[in-house]
């Protein structure tokens, strides 16, 4: 028996890295996952079901949900991972990467949301795991699209842990906030800035994928019955 046996779970920007970590970790609990993403899936789960989605589209995340609904009858589990850098100094930064970053990052989260959200209140249950950053808790210097976008789903989470509960359902809403995670990404780094970002942090080391994935199937399952409203930082300890 999974801890999520029976579940349909969203898992948005699911193809790759991070969203392919989350979204087998969930499939391997017993859940029906459906991985939304603008990419095609890079790897095989029975349990896994990829869908081409741009969470900008208002009209195509709509279609997904009314398909989703319609094949499965529910979906239980929505974790908002999609996300993209467009990195430059303030001063800098156009107004085209200000705007992608925070379309994608903020606006693509409350898409989904304000979709699956109610339904899962209608429902009576449900929990929601929105993927900020240590980024959106400290700031970093040239990220201050990335930062304001991951701030701000810090404030989501907050407010729909309240909408969301009204009425008695039981739908919960909390966030996680990984540090520097080692995806394919961070693999192009230079080995010598890879050291330095470990080196920030108190247990001197990256984080991986799995180690993200396993805190959102705890956010995802009955395990964290009472917990909501929250900010759970996986970051090593890190210090920016």
């Amino acid at each position: 028996m999974g801890k999520l046996d029976g579940k349909v779970a969203v898992v948005t920007g699911g193809a790759k890295g991070l969203g392919e970590a989350i979204s087998v970790q969930l499939a391997n609990e017993g859940a029906k996952v459906i991985a939304a993403d603008m990419g095609d899936l890079t790897y095989t789960h029975e349990n896994v079901e990829g869908y081409k989605l741009n969470v900008t589209d208002v009209a195509g995340v709509q279609t997904f949900f009314d398909e989703v609904v319609a094949k499965y009858g529910k979906i239980d589990i929505l974790v908002n991972n999609a996300g993209i850098t467009k990195d430059a100094m303030t001063r800098k930064m156009t107004d085209d990467q200000w705007d992608l970053v925070l379309d994608v990052n903020l606006k693509g989260v409350f898409n989904l949301t304000r979709l699956i959200g109610p339904h899962m209140q209608a429902n009576g249950s449900g929990s929601i795991i929105n993927i900020s950053s240590v980024v959106g808790v400290f700031g970093n210097i040239g990220q201050a699209n990335y930062a304001a976008s991951k701030a701000g789903v810090l404030g989501l989470t907050m407010t729909w842990a309240k909408e969301f509960a009204m009425k008695g359902a039981n739908v919960r809403v909390n966030a996680i906030a990984p540090g520097y995670i080692m995806t394919e990404i961070l693999k192009t780094v230079p080995e010598e800035l890879l050291q330095k970002f470990a080196a920030l942090t108190m247990l001197n080391r990256l984080g991986q994928p799995e180690e993200i994935a396993k805190v959102a199937l705890f956010l995802a399952s009955d395990d964290s019955s009472y917990i909501t409203g929250q900010t759970l930082n996986v970051n090593g300890g890190m210090r920016l």
